[in-house]
């Protein structure tokens, strides 16, 4: 015999305070059809918390049954991470206003871990008594493996970039490690020059030996010697035992000199002499000391324009100068700003046991437009501090430093948060299929005319999906 499914849950309304409609006539009604056939996960408690209903979807991203669920403690079927302390529909039951849009992550009847959006109302009879409550659930695992995979193709090591010049950079650097020859990376304060030199050095022979990363600007000049060459007991006051310098220290590896451009003009023959022959002898000392290392440099002013003032010699420079890589400003780089602020999220969300799920179309549309005088690093401080400003799961312009929306006015968005969710998701589906519409309709499930009526009634323009 076949068996007929319970149906009891209540219709689901806008985004909005009010309540939802009465039970038993959703019941009579044709709404059950509705919700059994939608791709949002529902079900229904009673006052007690106990499952009264539990729709296809709910089956689906759950694993568990109909049948297992109704009549169950909805923590022991829908296995959220909010549920213990931050439980949305015990907020809602308890009187606060509906839960929206909250982010979590269920565990399923077979193990697995989702990530979820989910959303909770009040369920009240027809003399408008509260009878339990509803939520209704969306599986983001699709979205975030779609982010996951389109970030993959733009990172190396833990370095971002679509833009031609990150991707010429991010091309070269396995050629780069592969060789032992010196590297001057040179750009803006703030670009990643440290980053990239690390990289480097991890995708190269010597990432077992150390990366020692030394930043000229903060040496004393009358100290410089002593930290790079090291010194022995008594060389000058102060000098109560033998110290290793850099310059050993990096043995086998790799040593990062940063902001080269700096070290006193005199000093440089000497620094010269060790890169030529790798070996020094230390402050006091006589005996010389060698030392394998790779010598990567970086300069935040050109040094041409330093050699060319007479401030840096032109032999270092041309030592130095091997493999050259310059580093544009994240004003010449924007379309790589979506990418970085998405990476910042996760490695946030990691570092401070958030689940920060998005950032807003208006906020991101605000990054985009500032010309970031800090450049990335500047980019990565922005999107810490709306970490503190966010109590949700989305960023939105408010949370923002003042610097950055200064002056600026805001208007709603037209598309809900659904809709900009399926945007997002349309858009990923295309980058990942180059752009064709016809693939992209294949990877969808749906027709190509009706992913044309859905790019225009979403605002994703003829550009994004030409072929």
């Amino acid at each position: 015999m076949k068996k007929t499914r319970k149906t009891t849950s209540g219709s689901f309304g806008e985004k909005n305070p009010g309540v939802f409609c009465d039970i038993t006539s959703v019941v009579r009604s044709p709404c059950c059809t509705i919700l059994e056939s939608i791709s949002d996960g529902v079900f229904t408690i009673d006052t007690q918390k106990r499952i009264t209903s539990f729709n296809r979807a709910a089956e689906s991203i759950t694993g568990f049954t109909q049948e297992e669920a109704v009549g169950q403690f909805c923590f022991d079927v829908f296995r959220a991470d909010i549920c213990a302390k931050h439980c949305a529909l015990g907020k809602t039951l308890s009187g606060k206003e509906p839960q929206i849009d909250v982010s979590a992550r269920i565990i399923t009847r077979g193990g697995e871990e989702k990530p979820i959006s989910l959303s909770t109302n009040l369920l009240c009879d027809a003399r408008g008594r509260v009878i339990g409550g509803v939520e209704t659930f969306r599986d983001l695992s699709d979205i975030q493996e779609l982010r996951r995979q389109i970030d993959r193709q733009y990172v190396k090591e833990d370095i971002v970039g679509k833009s031609p010049q990150m991707q010429k950079i991010l091309s070269f650097l396995p050629d780069i490690a592969e060789s032992d020859s010196a590297v001057l990376i040179q750009g803006p304060t703030g670009t990643g020059k440290e980053l990239v030199a690390r990289a480097i050095h991890n995708l190269s022979q010597r990432s077992k030996g150390p990366f020692v990363a030394v930043n000229c600007a903060a040496m004393p000049e009358g100290l410089i010697e002593s930290e790079l060459f090291g010194h022995v007991k008594g060389a000058f006051t102060g000098a109560d035992r033998d110290k290793s310098g850099y310059f050993l220290s990096a043995d086998k590896g790799t040593l990062f000199l940063d902001e080269i451009g700096t070290t006193p003009f005199a000093f440089q023959s000497d620094l010269l002499r060790v890169l030529e022959q790798k070996e020094f002898v230390p402050v006091g000392g006589t005996r010389p000391q060698r030392s394998d290392f790779r010598v990567i440099a970086a300069a935040n002013i050109p040094l041409s324009d330093q050699v060319a003032g007479g401030r840096f010699r032109e032999d270092l420079f041309y030592r130095l100068n091997v493999v050259a890589l310059d580093l544009p400003p994240l004003r010449e780089r924007t379309e790589d700003i979506p990418l970085l602020v998405n990476r910042f999220i996760e490695k946030l969300n990691l570092k401070k046991g958030r689940n920060v799920r998005d950032i807003s179309t208006q906020a991101l549309q605000v990054l985009m437009e500032y010309p970031f005088p800090g450049n990335v690093r500047e980019l990565e401080n922005a999107i810490e501090f709306a970490f503190i400003a966010c109590k949700s799961s989305v960023i939105r312009p408010e949370h923002l430093p003042d610097s950055l929306i200064k002056n600026k006015t805001f208007h709603p968005s037209r598309l809900s948060e659904e809709q900009q969710m399926e945007a997002e998701k349309i858009r990923a589906v295309l980058q990942q299929c180059a752009n064709s519409r016809e693939k992209t309709a294949q990877a969808l499930g749906i027709s190509r005319s009706t992913l044309w009526r859905k790019m225009k009634k979403l605002g994703i323009t003829p550009s994004e999906g030409e072929t």
